[in-house]
């Protein structure tokens, strides 16, 4: 079983996770259940889906837990583009945001490579 504290994918995924709850504070009640809360289950589904990919026994299920999470943070990094063009996110969060989803991609993606090897 693998630790899942000392990934950096997890630790920089989980710190999105708070951001996003910040920011989707400010969005209108009535995206309370709509679009805020699809963001926040996709920030959090990135790092749950690392810790129970490292929860499992094999490879292949570490791997495909990994994609999983990958495909949440593509899903959110198009969510934070949407409440940004409709104005329910500002500028100044979106700044904020975005280069560290970047940033877990590019890790998660790493990871993801050096594991198929």
């Amino acid at each position: 079983m693998r630790d899942h504290r000392k990934l950096k994918a997890f630790e920089l995924s989980d710190a999105i996770v708070d951001l996003i709850y910040k920011a989707t504070q400010a969005f209108p009640q009535e995206e309370v259940y709509g679009l805020a809360a699809q963001m926040r289950r996709a920030a959090v589904s990135v790092p749950s889906n690392i810790v129970e990919g490292c929860a499992r026994g094999s490879q292949a299920d570490y791997l495909r837990f990994l994609y999983i999470a990958f495909g949440s943070l593509r899903e959110l990094h198009y969510q934070l583009e949407l409440s940004k063009r409709l104005g329910f996110l500002s500028v100044e969060n979106f700044s904020a945001i975005e280069p560290k989803v970047i940033e877990v991609g590019k890790v998660l993606n790493g990871l993801i490579v050096s594991l198929r090897k």
